[in-house]
């Protein structure tokens, strides 16, 4: 296979909704301004938020503030992103994460192979009151995080993670960018808008590449809110529900091929490991293991069984 030798130019796409999540706003634009090596563009995007725009605008120096020109939501603002970015490939960060010094540089290693058509990286979570003691690590998905169960060495996969993913930017526009009928809006914790659009790259090119490289990381802020039971079990049942209605757009067979191999092998593993003698697992993480595939296939299954109506998160 032949490579090239260049790296491609780049663009650093962040979006942002609430004025709430400023200290952590301020730490990934930190973090992108730190790389070892810099970003052509970096662009804030805001989404449907004139207060947050305004304050970015007065604070935050040596990088551009646009407005969404999407319906409000996240797929929304990255579309503007992509549209506004200059750089041949476009990385997104979530407003909440802080990527490592040599993010950048490892993300577009992987495009010296002309088949990969993007590439993502680990998501660490940062718990900012502990990890909960009953919390799977097979289920970090739930906060937005790298999951066990996950390549540990650079793979092919099927779908890249939201917070930490990069894409060929003319093979994202030519796709048509992302649904803007799925994924967050606002804090609504729906998601499966990356998902859709990896099946539909890949539909597209058959045989090429989106490739998970775990040397690119970035450190996850997950809120003592986020670490609540109740919130594991609306968002697994939210998750279900995105499932579902990407299921709907790309068929069941492509749209839950990883999910089946989790929940075949990844997930069978982890309960046996926390049924073992002598085991040093929190006998509540087998709790949380039942009550996450519980509620996902709750909310698959009854979405599933309602194809014309939204999905909404809650059981």
């Amino acid at each position: 296979m032949t490579t090239t030798t260049a790296l491609p130019t780049l663009t650093v796409v962040i979006c942002a909704f609430t004025p709430r999540r400023w200290g952590d706003l301020c730490a990934a634009v930190r973090s992108v301004h730190g790389q070892r090596h810099r970003a052509e563009q970096l662009l804030l995007v805001v989404d449907h938020c004139p207060e947050l725009a305004a304050r970015a605008r007065r604070e935050l120096p040596d990088l551009t503030v646009l407005a969404s020109a999407g319906p409000p939501g996240l797929s929304g603002a990255r579309n503007t992103g992509t549209a506004a970015a200059q750089g041949e490939v476009v990385a997104f960060l979530d407003d909440d994460a802080a990527a490592e010094p040599d993010w950048t540089l490892r993300l577009l290693a992987g495009y010296r192979d002309p088949a990969v058509l993007g590439v993502g990286g680990l998501v660490l979570p940062w718990w900012e009151t502990g990890r909960p003691a009953w919390f799977p690590p097979e289920f970090d998905w739930v906060v937005g995080c790298s999951y066990r169960g996950l390549p540990e060495r650079p793979e092919a996969v099927r779908n890249l993670i939201g917070a930490n993913m990069s894409f060929r930017r003319a093979e994202l526009l030519a796709a048509g960018g992302f649904r803007t009928d799925l994924g967050r809006v606002g804090s609504r914790p729906l998601g499966g808008e990356e998902t859709e659009l990896c099946l539909r790259l890949a539909a597209r090119h058959p045989g090429a590449v989106l490739r998970y490289d775990p040397a690119a990381a970035v450190r996850h802020h997950v809120p003592g809110a986020r670490t609540d039971f109740s919130y594991f079990r609306a968002r697994c049942y939210a998750e279900g529900c995105s499932k579902s209605a990407v299921a709907r757009y790309a068929g069941p067979r492509r749209a839950l091929a990883s999910e089946r191999r989790h929940l075949l092998a990844t997930l069978p593993r982890a309960a046996l490991r926390a049924l073992a003698p002598g085991d040093r697992t929190d006998p509540r993480t087998l709790a949380g293991l039942v009550t996450g595939t519980t509620a996902t296939l709750l909310g698959y299954l009854l979405t599933r069984a309602r194809p014309g109506s939204p999905a909404e998160a809650g059981p």
